[in-house]
């Protein structure tokens, strides 16, 4: 039986040298202000969440070696041995950022994640929107963004779950992977949280500096995706469903799915998306 010995601890010192700034002049100073590695929490996204109400936001960067009580998209939980996976939460104040814009953070975010497991780790990561990380057509990361203040500027806190080290038998669900079971190049989770965070500093910066448009955005984040092209399956609020094909994602962010049985195409911003194949019948 594999124990949490076996798998190596993150190695705080090193990410903090590589991610956060210091009093030390740097040209250009590191984008991260503070990075924290716990033992176990419950969840990191309600720890930085409570570090935001107190006052304590801004480019703060928490993970943890264990999470009990992990959240993902509608309340789901994520949970995983300790330090098989990478547990990670950034607050990040967006001032002069409207509604609308904020939308876009957690699917830039999976562009980042995806950027850094194809460059790292040596992986053909893809998105399903809007943001669940894909290596194979099954589940390997999942992101949650949280609005923690709206006002006088927004914060958004974005977690971040990564499978690293698990084995088949320690899967959530049969739809889930890991590095490990990709054959991923390396499986160093200290490289991993330093690669996302560098590249995610860099998308955010690139796009808070209204440097990347988003019809821009937009078409780097279709890049990525895996979804478009495809059958699919909308799991709508108030107990709707809806079969069609994925054909664009809008500069809203939204999937825009052409319908089975016709009619024109709509945009979905909000609901569970399901790849479904060709022959599928429901």
């Amino acid at each position: 039986m594999r124990t949490a010995n076996d798998l190596p601890a993150l190695d705080q010192g090193d990410l903090r040298r590589t991610l956060v700034r210091t009093e030390i002049d740097e040209d250009p100073p590191k984008f991260w202000r503070r990075l924290d590695v716990v033992s176990e929490t419950g969840s990191t996204n309600a720890d930085l969440l409570e570090r935001v109400a107190a006052g304590e936001s801004d480019r703060h960067v928490l993970l943890a070696e264990f999470q009990g009580s992990g959240r993902g998209r509608h309340a789901r939980n994520w949970v995983t041995p300790r330090r098989a996976q990478i547990a990670v939460s950034v607050a990040l104040t967006m001032p002069g950022m409207q509604p609308a814009g904020m939308g876009w953070l957690p699917l830039l975010t999976g562009i980042s994640v995806v950027d850094a497991l194809r460059s790292v780790a040596g992986v053909e990561a893809d998105l399903k929107w809007p943001n669940d990380v894909l290596v194979g057509g099954k589940k390997v990361a999942g992101i949650l963004a949280e609005v923690a203040q709206v006002t006088p500027d927004p914060v958004v806190v974005v977690g971040i779950g990564l499978n690293v080290a698990l084995v088949a038998e320690e899967l959530p669900v049969p739809t889930a992977t890991s590095l490990l079971l990709e054959n991923a190049s390396t499986t160093d989770r200290t490289l991993l949280v330093s690669a996302m965070l560098d590249r995610l500093a860099a998308h955010w910066t690139r796009w808070h500096d209204c440097a990347w448009s988003f019809t821009e955005l937009a078409q780097t984040y279709r890049e990525h995706c895996d979804t478009l092209g495809r059958r699919v399956r909308a799991e709508l609020p108030g107990d709707n469903r809806i079969l069609g094909t994925a054909v664009d994602v809008d500069e809203q962010g939204r999937l825009v799915i052409a319908p089975d049985k016709g009619g024109e195409p709509f945009a979905v911003s909000a609901g569970d998306i399901t790849h479904l194949r060709a022959t599928d019948v429901y």
